[in-house]
């Protein structure tokens, strides 16, 4: 079965593609803002901890449960515990990803708008303002067709990519744009930190302000631990499905995630530095991406054009390769399940599924637009896929992976997936800790990460 389906080649492959799931939007639009506001080094303190010891069991609770099936999620579901009503959430994590796949998607589709635009030297003229880069992006956002455009092209890139299969498609990809995002970055970052006025910037990052560690911030880190390693849509048990019977979850699970934080913590000193020296009031999400970082790449280009311009290409195409790094991941989920349990073809299941990723992506990008007045509880469309995912869906995902894992499948059984059957020595030492913080701490911090979300 593994064969047929196909598998990594190796380890370096599969933590590539896992690390590229993990590394998405959030690690540079959201990551900087949140350090500089929760108390710079304490709170990337706090978010190791929460990603040692929630995130990295809960990517283990799904790991084990891929890798000892070599199946999809429902798949999994159905041949751990057959009979029981556990196969829906083989269901609830084909649909998840779908949903995040149709919105983000759309955003997917904004960044290779502004590459184009990068590549058409358009972010080198000084004398544009902020408000008119805000105004070139929300007479963008909220256009009838051309979003539309995009945001098919995106998911076309994401189909080809499925379409070829784990070794032709997802590991030839992932293997050559996770390097390269970090290569980007690091190029970016070094830029940034050497910008006039760029110390505050750093600062703003480095500072540790423990009297900023309150609550809030505690149920800050570990959220955004918890979400930016793709944990509870099943990208991280469909991606395990692919590991090779004797592959070492730990150490999987402990590069994976060193290379997502890694990655984030190069994005803040990309970033920061770039808008202090610019004079800016740091923020957060699409409008730092999109409006503050196109301006502040036009006020550097009074001095030095021809460098603002390769900044801002290597800016956006680094965006483009995260979003597609993790899109892919999104995408692979719902294909895998249709491939494994309807036994359709790749490319089959590949295009029923884009066809109904494209229709809700559409209705996503109309509501900046013609549907903005068209409303689900109280939100636009894109904004309620967004809160519907990212505050319940994900987050229930993670509730029941941990409890399979940690109550329903026997000890033995995991011990013997973690440990290949007693043959690493170091993952035998550290079992009973890891199977305590998958049965009992992931749990207990899971639900107040859902109770949090649920009384904002």
């Amino acid at each position: 079965m593994v064969k047929e389906r196909g598998n990594f080649n190796s380890r370096f492959t599969a933590i590539m593609a896992m690390a590229g799931s993990a590394i998405g939007l959030g690690n540079i639009w959201r990551f900087p803002y949140m350090v500089g506001q929760n108390g710079g080094a304490a709170f990337i303190l706090v978010y190791l901890f929460s990603a040692v010891f929630l995130c990295i069991p809960i990517f283990l609770a799904e790991s084990i449960i891929g890798k000892r099936t070599h199946l999809s999620t429902f798949g999994a579901m159905e041949k751990l515990a057959p009979g029981t009503r556990w196969k829906w959430l083989g269901f609830l994590t084909v649909f998840t990803p779908l949903i995040i796949l149709s919105y983000y998607s759309v955003v997917g589709g904004w960044s290779i708008e502004y590459f184009l635009k990068s590549l058409s030297l358009s972010f080198s003229d000084p004398a544009v303002s902020m408000e008119e880069h805000s105004a070139v992006f929300g007479s963008f956002i909220t256009s009838p067709w051309k979003p539309i455009v995009f945001h098919t092209i995106f998911l076309l890139v994401n189909a080809v990519v499925i379409i070829f299969g784990v070794r032709g498609g997802i590991e030839r990809f992932t293997k050559l744009t996770t390097p390269v995002l970090f290569i980007l970055i690091v190029l970016i970052m070094l830029y940034s930190v050497n910008l006039p006025g760029a110390k505050a910037g750093i600062d703003y990052l480095i500072h540790p302000d423990f009297s900023k560690i309150t609550g809030s911030a505690l149920l800050s880190a570990m959220g955004q631990a918890f979400f930016s390693l793709s944990l509870g849509v099943g990208c991280i048990l469909t991606y395990a499905s692919y590991l090779k019977s004797d592959e070492n979850l730990m150490a999987t699970g402990i590069f994976t995630a060193l290379f997502d934080l890694g990655f984030a913590i190069i994005a803040g000193f990309a970033i920061m530095p770039a808008v202090f020296a610019a004079g800016i009031e740091p923020g957060a999400g699409p409008g730092l991406i999109f409006e503050t970082l196109p301006f502040i790449f036009s006020t550097m280009g009074a001095d030095a054009p021809w460098l603002c311009d390769i900044v801002a290409i290597l800016f956006f195409l680094t965006i483009l390769f995260a979003a597609l790094t993790s899109s892919i991941s999104m995408l692979e989920v719902g294909v895998a399940y249709l491939v494994d349990q309807r036994k359709m073809s790749r490319t089959r299941a590949t295009a029923l599924l884009f066809a109904g990723c494209w229709v809700l992506g559409v209705l996503c990008s109309l509501s900046f637009g013609p549907l903005k007045d068209v409303h689900v509880f109280g939100m636009t469309i894109f904004d309620a896929c967004d809160h519907l995912t990212s505050d319940f869906l994900m987050t229930f995902g993670s509730l029941l992976f941990v409890f399979f894992v940690g109550w329903k499948m026997k000890k033995a059984e995991v011990r013997d997936e973690f440990t290949n059957g007693g043959s690493l020595r170091f993952n035998k030492r550290v079992f009973d800790v890891v199977y305590f913080f998958i049965r009992y701490v992931a749990p207990a911090a899971i639900i107040v990460i859902f109770i949090s979300n649920l009384l904002m």
